[in-house]
């Protein structure tokens, strides 16, 4: 464990000798008021721009420009094979072989494009299995799929929940609901990473419990990606979904990714929609012929896709493969580490943290409750050059992202937190 220490100089030390701090230096970072770098502890809603977006962006108009059509097999990355460009960094983030990897869509369609492969209920297996407080458009979306086979979206819908009194959840509680409804229950859908509490859930447990139970087992990892390791391979997990634009610095509404086990990557009796980018690459363009499926999570693409979100993906994608995400792993842990130190020394009776203490169960997300606080404390802390995330009913999200953030960062964080709390 970090022997961390109050005061400035401590966290200007850390950041002087931390690995990734030049890393900081190719990222946009918003200003306050005055001019100076807020506090921006929001990756885990939008990540930050890497500076070189723009010149990977405008290198695919450039070559709209010059080449128009051609600009699909000539330009300096073909449009044609431009997906392919993002997948070995991809897989290597969220721990998984380039041949279950794809980026495609945006994170609910993609959601919907595997529950159609893999929520494939009967009259006795149907129900859904989700965490109580899953973000709500998976919610949404588990509720849209029950109604779209014929069930009751109420009845066909089983929560994971918190037991009265705490926030995260038990394992055992798990347990026993699919000891009691396994059979029943045709699909578990959980988030790697809860978005209010930050939870990490292990992944590879959650997955070997509901394949005992004879249940497809996929993960809404959008708070994960980029984050923590997932390890989505050796958890076994038949399918996962992300977004990019939260830890992966894609840019607001950016395209999503999706995990596909290998096991079921070359399965053509697996049901699922299809579409001309699913077809074999080699015919793809002769136009004539049967529908001829691409092997690996490839093979659930459906159209063209949006190069311009891919060049800002990859230009994202090019930074994390010069950190490594080890190493970012690694600092990510220190450093929300030294946050909570620095939250605990305000004093409990003060500042709750909500997040698992154990670093192996959350990324770098920390949930606080401030004692007697509302909206107002986080509109003051927003006035003073502090960007963090309210959630109701009375939850500050902040999330020191390791690529940008610093260890001042959290020291300036915690101070102007203190000064409004002693106001």
């Amino acid at each position: 464990m970090t022997d961390y220490k109050l005061g400035r100089d401590y966290a200007r030390q850390q950041d002087q000798n931390d690995p990734l701090k030049t890393y900081r230096n190719q990222f946009h970072i918003p200003k306050d008021e005055d001019g100076e770098d807020a506090v921006y502890m929001t990756g885990n809603s939008l990540g930050l721009q890497p500076k070189i977006t723009a010149t990977y962006v405008n290198e695919e108009l450039e070559s709209w420009a010059k080449l128009g059509v051609e600009g699909h097999v000539e330009g300096k990355h073909p449009w044609l094979h431009y997906h392919e460009f993002l997948t070995d960094t991809m897989a290597d983030i969220v721990g998984a072989k380039p041949s279950e990897v794809v980026v495609m869509n945006t994170l609910t369609a993609n959601l919907h494009f595997m529950m159609v492969s893999f929520y494939q209920p009967t009259k006795e297996r149907y129900k859904i299995l989700i965490e109580s407080d899953a973000f709500p458009s998976d919610k949404y979306a588990v509720e849209s799929q029950l109604r779209h086979h014929g069930f009751d979206d109420q009845e066909g819908l089983i929560l994971w929940q918190p037991r009265e009194g705490e926030e995260l959840l038990r394992y055992e509680d798990l347990e026993a609901i699919l000891e009691d409804q396994g059979e029943h229950i045709a699909l578990v859908l959980i988030g790697g990473v809860n978005y209010y509490t930050g939870q990490f859930f292990n992944l590879k447990r959650i997955t070997d419990l509901g394949h005992k139970y004879g249940c497809m087992v996929g993960f809404d990892c959008a708070h994960g990606a980029g984050n923590v390791p997932l390890n989505l391979h050796q958890s076994g997990a038949d399918f996962a979904v992300w977004c990019t634009y939260k830890y992966l610095n894609s840019g607001p509404g950016s395209l999503a990714g999706c995990f596909v086990h290998e096991r079921h990557g070359n399965s053509p009796e697996l049901n699922r929609f299809t579409g001309w980018w699913s077809h074999n690459k080699k015919t793809r363009f002769n136009m004539r012929g049967a529908f001829d499926m691409l092997p690996g999570a490839e093979g659930w693409q459906l159209s063209n896709p949006p190069i311009l979100s891919m060049a800002a993906i990859r230009a994202s994608l090019d930074v994390f493969k010069d950190v490594g995400f080890e190493i970012l792993v690694q600092k990510s842990k220190k450093l929300t580490g030294y946050f909570e130190f620095l939250l605990k020394d305000l004093g409990e009776d003060v500042i709750r943290i909500i997040t698992p203490e154990n670093p192996e169960e959350r990324g770098c997300q920390l949930s606080i409750q401030v004692k007697n606080a509302d909206k107002t404390l986080h509109d003051k802390l927003t006035k003073s050059g502090v960007i963090s995330d309210w959630r109701e009913p009375d939850v500050i999200r902040c999330a020191p992202t390791p690529l940008y953030n610093t260890f001042e960062d959290v020291y300036e964080l915690v101070e102007r937190l203190k000064k409004i709390l002693n106001g």
